[in-house]
């Protein structure tokens, strides 16, 4: 790809510059968490977004985007990066991984009463999918949906739902029929997260946040005017959700290797600053090429995306190689810090987004799948070596399921 940008996109750079500097909420201070947590100022600075045109971008303009270029998307990420404006993570799973499929599969009813407000961030949006049965085997959902009148009743369980607590819907991955294999028997429907019946209980992770949640479905009504896609077709559905949510991720949460700089700038080895240590030095260099790696992969296949290809498996290799820099980059900053990163209050000031980055690095190598899932993704489909033995692919799920 040309990074270098054309006259339009220059023009485009410079529209949003004015925009940023004109409207971006200031930036943390120096040591605040990467993400903002403050919801209220989120969607301020979203709704802001949308009205100038800065908000989805690569959607549609009928359905409330910019109806922009995959360059445009990359210019304004960069420049908002770059003056530490709040991150959209209240609004990615929407903007990344709903709207997408929304646009793909729903109805135009569906898309013009949902899309435009996820765009303005006044309606949070959340994916319904991994169970405690069945999280990386997804296939393997037992949660219900059985149909009753003009709709269906929903029964059981989600777990690691990122952002429930906030959102307003979210798209929820259910078996309508147990009587065939379990890849065939899934629908993706719209939940309404205030409908009686659904309880969400926040999940205290070690950095103390609380990002994931379970929610409870008790008899949970959902009108079949609220079905994305077919009957059945929830594995389709699932995995184009799966892949964009690799890619979001990637986008949106590839790690920095800015504040690690900062940390080797404010310590010292044997006396001397971290930064002058050629081992140190090493490593820095490895993690920002990494870094760019990661970045013009993830502009590769946005590219191939606005032309209309399915997102491949370049999203599992760019999953791995983040979770895996994250850990490294986080526990690195922990040696250069010693004692002084047991002190959120003093030391280096990118510290302590780099301490919770270190306790939150174990549920980032599992969430969006595994590692060994990804990996035989990419042995699969890219190097083309057999698949697993799978003994219940072609049984019927309620026949698997009591063996």
């Amino acid at each position: 790809m040309d990074f270098e940008d054309t006259a339009e996109e220059g023009v485009f750079r410079a529209l949003a510059r004015a925009f940023l500097k004109e409207n971006a909420p200031p930036p943390p201070e120096a040591g605040a968490a990467i993400v903002s947590t403050d919801l209220e100022t989120a969607r301020a600075w979203q709704r802001a977004k949308a009205d100038a045109g800065f908000a989805g971008i690569l959607l549609p303009a009928e359905a409330g985007g910019r109806g922009g270029t995959v360059m445009e998307q990359i210019i304004f990420d960069q420049e908002e990066r770059a003056v530490g404006a709040p991150s959209d993570v209240h609004f990615m799973i929407g903007l990344g991984i709903c709207a997408p499929t929304i646009l793909q599969f729903a109805t135009p009813e569906q898309i013009a009463r949902h899309v435009p407000p996820l765009i303005r961030g006044d309606e949070i949006w959340c994916q319904l999918f991994s169970e405690p049965s069945s999280g990386s085997d997804l296939a393997a959902a037992r949660t219900r949906a059985r149909r009753e009148g003009d709709g269906w009743v929903i029964k059981g369980q989600k777990i690691w739902t990122s952002g429930a607590q906030h959102s307003d819907f979210g798209l929820l991955l259910a078996r309508t029929d147990g009587s065939v294999p379990k890849h065939m028997g899934l629908t993706v429907f719209i939940l309404d997260m205030k409908s009686p019946g659904v309880e969400v209980r926040p999940i205290k992770q070690i950095s103390g946040a609380s990002h994931f949640n379970e929610v409870f479905l008790d008899e949970v009504h959902i009108p079949d005017a609220r079905r994305i896609g077919k009957v059945g077709q929830g594995w389709k559905i699932a995995l184009g959700m799966l892949m964009n949510e690799r890619l979001t991720v990637g986008r949106v949460f590839s790690p920095d290797v800015g504040p690690l700089i900062r940390v080797a700038a404010q310590t010292e080895i044997n006396g001397a600053p971290a930064i002058d240590n050629a081992m140190v030095r090493e490593r820095l260099a490895r993690w920002y090429s990494e870094q760019q790696g990661i970045r013009h992969t993830v502009s590769r296949v946005m590219t191939a995306l606005s032309k209309g290809r399915d997102p491949g498996p370049e999203t599992s290799i760019i999953k791995i190689i983040d979770a895996a820099r994250e850990y490294e980059m986080a526990g690195f900053a922990l040696d250069l810090l010693g004692p002084a990163a047991l002190d959120r209050a003093g030391g280096a000031d990118a510290a302590p987004a780099l301490i919770g980055a270190f306790l939150e690095a174990p549920g980032t190598r599992i969430g969006g799948g595994t590692e060994e899932i990804l990996l035989n993704v990419i042995a699969e489909r890219v190097l083309g070596l057999p698949g697993d033995i799978r003994v219940d692919k072609d049984i019927p799920f309620d026949a698997a399921a009591a063996r």
